[in-house]
């Protein structure tokens, strides 16, 4: 018989894992999991835990299995158009909420928006805020819009590949998680990212020339004393720190993640007279 017990157990896979394949499927938590492991699957929902089962072992990240990641408390969509959000890029998020706090109305970018997890999470906590989000993939907003739509956010989505498309205006504060490892990097192919979209991932390039193209384009789109934070890769903090000087930046500073490591980078942008 094909119990909850003994389908976790010739799973093969970590049993968190297996629990949360499990889990999915069947609708139930883990507590139910434990107290009716012995309760037996149906054929129907057998067949489909077995496919994510393969799926796993075959190495696709649990994030586009399930269909969904947890971000700043929140449940994001997420499928293979989009980056899954990571626990390092709250950081981005806890500072844009932390500048944004005491500005009523103040307006938003999200650059390269992806899933949206960025804006929607700023939207989230700063309802207060007029978030816009762009990004080139048309797939990847639609996702985006999605997650908008689900946990009641309100951002303006806009397909644009970074600046080029987006319409007339100035914002206090721009953010974006842009693609930042350079395109030589061994990583590209181990672990998640081998089934991550690649542009969202690497700029094809030395990592540096998205976030190039952002920071030299941001003062045309920022008010006067607005903000640019960008998150960068672990060894990339002092080049980007002196790219925003370069590019007429002050108050430039990095700050560091959880592990210590400076993962993202900003500076605010100041209008001589």
């Amino acid at each position: 018989m094909n119990t909850v017990r003994s389908v976790i157990a010739q799973s093969g896979l970590p049993l968190l894992e297996a629990r949360m394949i499990v889990g999915h499927v069947l609708n139930v938590s883990r507590a139910w999991m434990i107290a009716h492991d012995s309760d037996s699957i149906a054929a129907e929902r057998l067949v489909s835990i077995q496919e994510m089962f393969r799926r796993r072992l075959s190495g696709e990240p649990m994030a586009y299995i399930l269909g969904q990641r947890e971000f700043m408390g929140l449940v994001f969509k997420t499928n293979a158009s989009v980056l899954i959000p990571r626990p390092d890029t709250e950081l981005l998020v806890e500072t844009a909420i932390e500048l944004l706090q005491n500005q009523p109305g103040a307006t938003v970018l999200d650059m390269g928006t992806g899933s949206g997890a960025i804006a929607v999470s700023v939207a989230h906590y700063c309802p207060q805020a007029v978030v816009m989000a762009s990004d080139k993939s048309a797939k990847a907003l639609a996702v985006a819009r999605e997650n908008a739509q689900n946990l009641g956010a309100r951002v303006v989505f806009v397909e644009s590949d970074w600046y080029e498309q987006l319409p007339v205006g100035k914002f206090d504060l721009i953010v974006s998680n842009p693609p930042y490892i350079h395109h030589a990097d061994s990583h590209l192919e181990q672990g998640d990212l081998r089934f991550e979209p690649p542009q969202a991932l690497t700029d094809f390039s030395d990592g540096l020339a998205a976030i190039r193209k952002i920071i030299a384009g941001a003062g045309g789109f920022l008010q006067g004393g607005g903000w640019l934070w960008l998150e960068h890769g672990w060894d990339q903090a002092e080049s980007v720190r002196s790219l925003l000087m370069e590019a007429g930046f002050t108050n430039v500073e990095s700050r560091k993640d959880l592990s210590g490591i400076e993962r993202i980078s900003g500076g605010q942008w100041v209008i001589s007279e």
